[in-house]
């Protein structure tokens, strides 16, 4: 039988699995049911399976039996600290968590490709890396990865890396999507306080009220990003939390905010930050005031390598059709830290429209469509054994 009709003879299984995931999401590094979950599913199958330390990933090592390059490919597994309200009959049984983002899905999809691959194991010319990753939506778990060891699990490096990331909006149902170079952005953080001194609200002339400095600050900000930046190489500026006071009446010492910034290219990310600090530190000074700053270096771009994006469209035509593979016409300014992987090895980071488009991932009322696991993991398993086979 073909690829594609095993993984569909495998559609109840991932369904099963992708549900009991997302019933009982976890968050960040530490996901001891998922992981749980995960190696359960694996119980069986010719791998060589190691788990974290610093996190709980799992590693597994498909030997194939013949000779070949080694191939990885990526699914995470955390979820979000978002309260579901989609009223799905296997919505999330956690308070104040929910997979939102899909990586339930991704997490199905690895493990049918493991058992897709397993199952052609004589026939597979090269090894296969399976990556379960924690943490990526902030916590670095990429990074974490890497550091313990998931480049060199087969003895040698992979040849190329491959990662699937489902979507709500963005694509048209069940069309996997690509581009080659960037594909998302990088995605930095920043928290500053102005540090003022407090008083009474009755009389601002005796305090240093950090307040209206810090919202002077976040307008300076909106400012600098249109005035400062090529259209064409943008940058996305986005204070998402602003904190500050007690009472009216009181006005208080600091004033606290958060934002994320995101870009596009090198240059663009160096030329930002460095802008970005002289305004959050020059603003309050002029007004009397202090600023302190933590600028958080994240994720980097996600660069799709040309060659390894030509052959998934080629993949994905030849095994789905045509009318199942677009070209992804701009990068998503969300940032992804598969970039991590990128970085070290030749590969490409793929989008599949698995919603109606009525919502965003991240949002509470999220719902994914289960009917792409098969394919999702069909086509993870076809790249594998393709590229292994490549010459």
């Amino acid at each position: 039988m073909s690829v594609r009709a095993d993984a569909a003879a495998l559609a109840d299984d991932l369904v099963r699995l992708r549900r009991r995931l997302h019933a009982e999401p976890e968050i960040g590094l530490d996901l001891p049911r998922t992981q749980e979950k995960v190696l359960a599913a694996l119980d069986g199958l010719p791998l060589e399976i190691t788990t974290g330390d610093a996190l709980t990933s799992v590693t597994a090592v498909l030997r194939g039996g013949r000779p070949g390059p080694v191939v990885l490919l990526r699914g995470d597994m955390d979820a979000l600290p978002v309260t579901e309200r989609t009223g799905l009959a296997y919505a999330s049984q956690v308070d104040g968590a929910m997979h939102a983002c899909g990586h339930d899905l991704h997490t199905a999809m690895l493990v049918g490709a493991a058992r897709l691959l397993a199952a052609r194991r004589d026939t597979l010319a090269g090894d296969v890396v399976f990556m379960f990753q924690p943490g990526e939506e902030g916590w670095e778990g990429a990074a974490a990865m890497i550091a313990e060891g998931v480049l060199d699990a087969a003895g040698r490096r992979p040849a190329a890396a491959y990662a699937l990331h489902v979507f709500t909006a963005g694509a048209p149902h069940g069309v996997f999507t690509a581009r080659a170079g960037t594909t998302m952005a990088a995605s930095d953080g920043l928290r500053v306080t102005v540090v003022g001194a407090g008083g009474h609200g009755s009389r601002p002339h005796r305090a240093q009220d950090p307040i209206p400095v810090a919202c002077e600050v976040v307008t300076a900000l909106q400012t600098l990003v249109t005035r400062q930046s090529d259209i064409f190489d943008p940058v996305v500026l986005t204070v998402g939390a602003f904190h500050a006071g007690t009472r009216g009446n009181v006005i208080p010492d600091t004033a606290c905010f958060e934002a994320t910034l995101r870009t596009f290219s090198t240059e663009t990310r160096a030329r930002i930050k460095k802008a970005v600090l002289s305004l959050i530190e020059g603003i309050p000074a002029a007004h009397g005031l202090r600023t302190e700053v933590e600028y958080i270096d994240g994720y980097p771009m996600t660069v799709n390598d040309p060659a390894e994006t030509a052959f998934v469209a080629d993949t994905v035509t030849d095994v789905l059709g045509e009318h199942r593979y677009q070209e992804l016409a701009d990068p998503l300014p969300g940032g992804e830290d598969f970039s991590r992987v990128l970085r070290e090895v030749p590969g490409a980071f793929v989008l599949l429209g698995a919603g109606d488009g009525a919502t965003d991932n991240h949002s509470p009322l999220a719902v994914f469509d289960d009917a792409v696991l098969p394919d999702g993991a069909a086509i993870l398993a076809e790249l594998a054994l393709r590229r292994c086979a490549a010459p």
